[in-house]
């Protein structure tokens, strides 16, 4: 069984604190063989927001012990980092621990020095000010999270469920991760970036709205879709689809088709014993060798590699 410890400090947001609470201290999915150890760190007492308070018998220096360590968003740490929790994410770090931060969390991993060299993000709102006080470190604020193998950063809020379902995705796999998913009625996986929410106004739609074009979309990944399908399906343009597209996943309707055709072909490898040719035709890519030749662009594997790598 992994186990995950959540530090908590003064100064901390519950909601981003209730994320990995919902996360890895949820009931463990059917799907799923093992389940995640939860522990919540803190200094006893420690404020969270302005009326809750940390009671825990597990101190920051616990942190240690665990094999993944979350660090919620934490204001305070913009203008400094508060020192005890530096330095217990250091040497959980230094003794192999995986550690991911949420939001303005990212601030205690640049202070313990986690980030340098490395590529990260925050909030779009922070983003500038990080990079400024860290300039060793290379703030990305387009997307909504970053793995970099050991040390894992996202932006705002709500991306933090992206990040902490991507950590199931890569422990225990696209099905249990899809499951879980379901059990919080969120997304398994958002296209896009941090884009799609600065300041921008909501797309224009129709009655139907671009969520039922999506939902359609995926009940039919077998078939040849084009652009033009789309935009039958949802009486309009090709080019006002592709406007619609951009300003409400951040990208273009070929690559979200593409993006869920691979993560589609990842769970049927990870699930079933269907040949690669099968798989093909089952997410819409027809033969096998376009199967390979883009899940090896894009997921930087051969599916049979990928297939063997993750039952291994």
């Amino acid at each position: 069984m992994a186990s995950v410890a959540l530090a908590i400090t003064e100064g901390m947001s519950l909601f981003e604190i209730a994320i990995p609470c919902a996360v890895f201290g949820a009931p463990k999915p059917h799907a799923a063989q093992s389940w995640y150890e939860l522990t919540v760190c803190a200094a006893s007492g420690a404020p969270v927001g302005t009326w809750f308070r940390a009671e825990t018998r597990h101190g920051l220096d616990e942190l240690a012990a665990a094999d993944t360590v979350v660090v919620p968003a934490c204001d305070e740490a913009i203008e400094a980092a508060p020192a005890d929790l530096v330095e217990a994410v250091q040497v959980a770090h230094g003794r192999g621990a995986r550690v991911a931060s949420i939001c303005t969390g990212a601030f205690v991993l640049a202070a313990a020095g986690l980030l340098d060299g490395r590529r990260a993000t925050s909030h779009w709102m922070y983003a500038e000010r990080l990079a400024e006080r860290y300039p060793r470190v290379d703030v990305d604020p387009s997307v909504l999270y970053i793995d970099d193998g050991d040390v894992l950063t996202s932006a705002g809020q709500a991306a933090g469920i992206d990040l902490c379902l991507h950590l199931v995705r890569a422990d225990h796999g696209a099905a249990v991760a899809n499951a879980l998913a379901r059990r919080l009625v969120v997304s398994p996986h958002r296209e896009g970036g941090q884009a799609q929410f600065i300041a921008n106004p909501l797309p224009a739609r129709d009655g139907r709205g671009l969520s039922a074009l999506l939902d359609w979309a995926m009940d039919h990944l077998h078939e040849p879709l084009t652009v033009a399908d789309l935009a039958r399906q949802a009486n309009t343009s090709p080019r006002n689809l592709g406007r619609q597209f951009l300003s409400a996943t951040g990208t273009s309707p070929l690559r979200w088709l593409l993006a869920q055709r691979m993560r589609r072909a990842q769970e049927l490898l990870e699930t079933t014993d269907a040949g690669i040719d099968q798989i093909a035709e089952r997410v819409g890519l027809g033969t096998a060798a376009t199967l390979r030749r883009h899940f090896n662009r894009t997921i930087g594997v051969s599916p049979t590699a990928y297939r063997r790598g993750f039952r291994e």
